[in-house]
């Protein structure tokens, strides 16, 4: 009789286990629905009042399940990507042309903006570094308007007291007679379009004034690039730093490119508290003299920045970490860039500005960003004015951007890169990915497109004052350019799938007096596929070889000695060639009025026998 109670208890128990199984199926994460609150429609209730199930259907058929399942994911730091917010472009239009007016005033020398407008204008940055003293700037009151005024219900209308600060910016472009200038806007004045700093750029380099926002706009289609917000500008400047009767003056176009600071990560979905650098020349090396935390007793800020100007926080022990891992020929570079890096981000930014043939990428122009609490670090974009120079520098009979600086060899010289390229499963990629750049994101259907837009409205600009006035094309010259532009992508192409076959660039070093000879040095080239590598060795007192002192071929030792010259100023190069017959010029180059002598290095004798080396500072 005990057996059979234990029984029926038995068959109560799993019935029971049946119907509380139903009412609360697993979900996603290994709790009940009831416990997750899915059930029904109010935290756990099945339909119906005061919680009560629902009876069956009297034909007998059973009910369906009160729970239902919901498909559930929560990612880990390892699945994070980095991806721009779309939805900040919507509303872009990029034929329009936004009218700033700009009253400059002076203010105050705690801020250092008790200077006139013309002293702001004279002096480079090169001045202030060289004198070290703060830049000078103005104080401003800046307003959005149209071309009969200030606009009412726009940024700054009916301001009387100044609103904002003024002051050049940019490096080299700040010796030239135009300038750019970045205005911020005072902490209690507001934002104009979420941005507190302004940068207008006149890009001199560029003659066609778009190119920097073309590039931009370009990079706006690329899931794996980040981009920026762009917008034509045309400037108005009333000078009252000197006296309060003036009129606004015409200052011409320029392109507004948000500034890539704080308020950009916020704006852009990303870490305003992570590590964000500019790239001031910066090659991957551990740069331990400078390249210090900001807590090290021998840390110096100036001398860190020669490197990466610091923008977001200033704890650079995640950029250390980084670096002395890069420069750890112990641990395989894979391990590095899997830990490290986003390798999609990164050769995507780096194929974009292989085809667009921006050549000046490979030790400044971009900002590497790190999330606060991720060891990834990533690439941001930044000044593409010297994409498209092919056509150009041809017209104008410049030697730019070729030789290395075309191709895979233009970031050789940089420690990571070097060590990712040695591996073919990383050109591989690099190569998989211009293919798709090439046929997906820069078709030349879709960059001629928008240069044509884009020449219909900045050339008008272009050939009338002031801009005029430093526009280094004829209109005829212009017209080629622009029509030229949109193949120079397939022209890219074709060189980066050249330039895998090449040897790659080396250095050449300072000659040596020694047993009454000069010894020339250089490192050895390499070559992807293992070839056998020679070197041309020459020597002239002119930069262009049209005097040969000496010549030497076939070699194959890095290395070549000559007669001791008698004073004089010279100049030697080496050209490197694998059995396949492709050649490559060293990293070095002397600089003439007509560009860059690529593969030569200048040196000279002086009376007492010694040699030094002609050291060139851009």
């Amino acid at each position: 009789m005990r057996n059979k109670n234990i029984w029926r208890v038995g068959i109560l128990v799993l019935l029971a286990g049946l119907y509380i199984g139903g009412c609360g199926r697993k979900t996603g994460d290994g709790k009940t629905a009831a416990d997750s609150g899915i059930l029904g429609q109010d935290n756990g209730d099945a339909p119906g009042t005061g919680g009560e199930p629902v009876e069956a259907e009297a034909s007998g058929e059973s009910r369906e399940p009160a729970g239902v399942y919901v498909e559930k994911e929560t990612k880990t730091t390892s699945d994070y990507v980095l991806r721009d917010k779309d939805s900040l472009y919507e509303k872009d239009d990029p034929m329009s042309i936004v009218t700033m007016y700009l009253t400059v005033k002076k203010g105050n020398a705690a801020e250092h903006t008790n200077h006139t407008w013309a002293e702001v204008n004279t002096y480079s940055k090169y001045y202030y570094a060289e004198n070290d003293i703060p830049q000078y700037g103005v104080e401003g009151i800046l307003q959005i308007g149209d071309e009969n005024g200030p606009v009412a219900g726009e940024f700054g209308y009916g301001e009387k007291v100044p609103n904002a600060t003024v002051k050049i910016r940019g490096q080299t472009s700040t010796r030239r007679a135009q300038k750019n200038y970045k205005i911020r806007i005072k902490d209690n004045k507001g934002m104009w379009r979420d941005q507190q700093t302004i940068a207008l750029n006149k890009h001199v380099g560029d003659p066609l004034r778009f190119k920097n926002k073309l590039a931009y706009d370009l990079m706006k289609d690329i899931p794996q690039m980040m981009s920026a917000r762009t917008q034509f500008v045309r400037l108005y400047v009333k000078d009252e730093t000197e006296g309060a009767d003036s009129v606004f003056e015409d200052y011409g176009l320029y392109t507004q490119v948000e500034q890539i600071n704080k308020r950009y990560l916020t704006n852009h979905g990303l870490d305003k508290n992570g590590q964000l650098y500019k790239i001031n020349f910066f090659e991957f090396f551990r740069y331990e003299d400078a390249i210090k935390l900001a807590t090290d007793e021998t840390y110096d800020l100036k001398t860190f920045e020669s490197y990466l100007e610091v923008k977001g926080s200033n704890d650079h022990g995640k950029l250390i970490e980084m670096l002395e891992a890069v420069n750890d020929y112990s641990t395989p570079i894979e391990e590095i860039v899997e830990r490290y890096f986003d390798l999609d981000n990164l050769l995507y930014w780096m194929s974009f500005h292989l085809l667009t043939g921006n050549g000046d990428t490979n030790a400044r122009n971009y900002y590497l960003y790190s999330p606060a609490n991720l060891n990834k670090w990533y690439v941001i974009s930044w000044d593409n004015d010297s994409s498209f120079n092919l056509t150009k520098n041809k017209i104008k009979n410049r030697m730019e951007t070729d030789s290395w600086e075309q191709g895979i060899s233009r970031y050789w010289g940089v420690v990571l890169y070097q060590r990712m390229f040695k591996l073919e499963k990383y050109r591989n990629r690099l190569t998989e990915i211009m293919d798709e750049m090439y046929h997906t994101y820069l078709t030349k259907e879709k960059v001629e497109e928008k240069v044509r837009q884009y020449a219909s409205l900045a050339k008008p600009y272009a050939f009338s004052m002031p801009d005029v006035l430093y526009e280094e094309l004829t209109e005829t010259q212009y017209d080629t350019v622009v029509a030229a532009l949109p193949g120079e992508v397939e022209t890219n192409y074709e060189s980066y799938m050249e330039s895998l076959k090449k040897p790659m660039p080396f250095y050449q070093g300072v000659p040596e007096k020694k047993d009454g000879k000069i010894v020339f040095g250089w490192d050895a080239a390499y070559d992807f596929d293992g070839e056998t590598i020679t070197y041309t060795f020459m020597l002239s007192s002119d930069p262009l070889f049209e005097t040969v002192l000496d010549r030497k071929e076939n070699m194959r030792i890095p290395e070549a000695t000559t007669d001791m010259l008698p004073e004089g100023q010279y100049f030697y190069r080496v050209r490197a060639k694998n059995e396949s017959g492709y050649e490559q010029d060293s990293f070095d180059y002397y600089v003439t009025e007509n560009g860059k002598v690529y593969g030569t290095k200048c040196f000279y004798v002086l009376p007492d026998g010694t040699i030094e080396e002609d050291i060139y500072v851009e």
